[in-house]
């Protein structure tokens, strides 16, 4: 196969095209060809490159653009397979001409040494003891049977009590608010999106913005209005002139260590976004599960305290400070807004899994979820400062990248002519998983940008993982066949 493969690749050094999108093309051939197939395992970087006598990491260009193509995905520790071909269909029903393009890679750096692709806590950190004991008393409780019956709707009505008292008094749940328990944070944000959006409803959103928000609302066909998110955070002029040009129905928002650029907006930017939103009849939706996760600095109040006109829906979660798994979130909103969440949940789920919700309900009331939250703060600020120090030594002069005071994320901006794409196919070749910026937008943009998820790993893993990412990002400025893509940048 390797022979009749490099029959199909013609390389001209003189050519204005750069070797890694000639080496590209010449592998589309083939595959157009047939030569490759469904399934068939293209040869190692560093094999094909001795084979064609250039660096390995335009090799690994190319197959970069050919995984972006959707023709190849790489697999940590296996190699690059294609996944789509010229050749015919097999017999048989085409379940993928039915489904359509997929979408981004659900599992993306499961299998990597050094995960940066996943926003998620430490497992490590879970207080397991004090969990199975709490867990074993809402078993042995009397009413446990009940617990696994049928629920409402809008949840475990205990967690409910409990969450309603503890944010009115923070001043997060007014007296006209209700509350109903969600699957977590991307499931509140599915329903709301079920109840507010129809085709073409414009919608302000953050870019970049966290990744799953956008699958969200461009499944309801959301007219997107991205809105610039820079190291000041949201740009309000941007944001103005947007709402005034397009009278949108919403704006989401995330004030406090947002996903993926770990910025969080002054008291002076909530006030404004709060008062443009009043002024255009705007709803906001304010993202608040990373509140919590404050390392250093001084709180500042949720939009949610500072909303006196009823605009702000507020979403909740326990995922990033206790137990992801467990899918329990929340969202606070004025009560016809919660009836219609809870009737769109009922379509959809009938109802949330109330023996997480008791657990939970239990592990917060015993203040063992408080002492749990004090110590991942403590860890996190390890986190953090430890991928501050790594991105620091590690990446060349000319990289950017955000310095939160809290959160799990950093954003990295790299300096021409890299780009997130080129980095992560050699990347993960050396067990290195992040996301690159073009996730997180609905625009092409962000293409050297990446955003690195710390909250999973321990000081030693993000260190090293963190310089072996510099490393190759200072290989790729080295290798000869990295100069073309400053002009190509746009197509990787």
């Amino acid at each position: 196969m390797h022979l009749d493969l490099l029959s199909h690749l013609r390389l001209e050094i003189e050519s204005e095209l750069p070797i890694y999108r000639q080496l590209a093309e010449g592998i589309q051939r083939a595959l157009d060809a047939g030569v490759l197939l469904h399934g068939d395992r293209l040869p190692p970087t560093r094999e094909l490159a001795g084979q064609l006598g250039l660096n390995r990491t335009t090799v690994s260009a190319a197959y970069a653009v050919l995984e972006q193509a959707g023709c190849l995905q790489g697999v940590v520790g296996r190699g690059s397979f294609v996944i789509r071909s010229g050749a015919p269909p097999a017999a048989g029903f085409d379940w993928e001409a039915l489904l359509g393009p997929a979408g981004a890679d659900a599992a993306a750096g499961a299998e990597a040494a050094y995960n940066f692709a996943n926003s998620r806590p430490a497992e490590e950190c879970f207080p397991l003891a004090e969990f199975r004991r709490l867990a074993k008393e809402v078993v042995d409780l009397p009413e446990a049977a009940e617990l696994l019956q049928l629920g409402s709707p809008y949840g475990y009505a205990p967690l409910r009590r409990y969450l309603l008292e503890e944010n009115a008094s923070t001043g997060m749940a007014r007296a006209q608010d209700d509350l109903i328990v969600t699957n977590g944070c991307q499931q509140a944000l599915d329903l709301i999106a079920r109840i507010l959006v129809e085709t073409n409803t414009p919608v302000l959103v953050e870019d970049p913005v966290y990744h799953g928000l956008l699958r969200v609302f461009g499944r309801a066909h959301a007219q997107l209005l991205p809105v610039p998110v820079g190291e000041a955070g949201l740009n309000l002029s941007v944001l103005e002139n947007l709402a005034a040009q397009h009278r949108p129905r919403l704006l989401v928002v995330t004030p406090d260590f947002q996903n993926p650029t770990g910025t969080a907006l002054t008291l002076e930017q909530r006030r404004s976004i709060l008062a443009i939103a009043v002024r255009f009849g705007i709803a906001v939706v304010e993202i608040a599960i990373y509140r919590e996760l404050r390392y250093r600095g001084v709180a500042l109040p949720a939009l949610k305290q500072l909303d006196e006109t009823g605009h702000v829906i507020a979403i909740g979660s326990y995922s990033k400070v206790a137990f992801p798994g467990l899918r329990v979130g929340w969202v606070i909103a004025p009560r016809p807004v919660v009836a219609r969440l809870a009737e769109a949940k009922q379509t959809t789920d009938l109802h949330s899994d109330q023996l997480s919700q008791a657990v939970l309900l239990r592990f917060a009331a015993s203040g063992e979820l408080q002492r749990h939250i004090e110590q991942t703060r403590r860890t996190g600020g390890e986190r953090l400062q430890a991928a501050l120090d790594a991105c620091a030594r590690a990446f060349p002069r000319g990289t950017r990248y955000s310095r939160p005071e809290g959160g799990m994320n950093l954003w990295v901006e790299l300096p021409q002519p890299l780009t997130a794409e080129n980095l992560l196919a050699v990347a993960r070749e050396r067990g290195v998983a992040f996301l690159p910026g073009s996730y997180f937008s609905s625009r092409e943009i962000h293409r050297r940008s990446l955003r690195l998820s710390f909250g999973g790993l321990a000081p030693k893993e993000i260190t090293t993982g963190i310089r072996l990412l510099g490393d190759i990002a200072h290989e790729l400025l080295r290798a000869p066949a990295a100069r073309p893509l400053a002009r190509e940048a746009a197509l990787v």
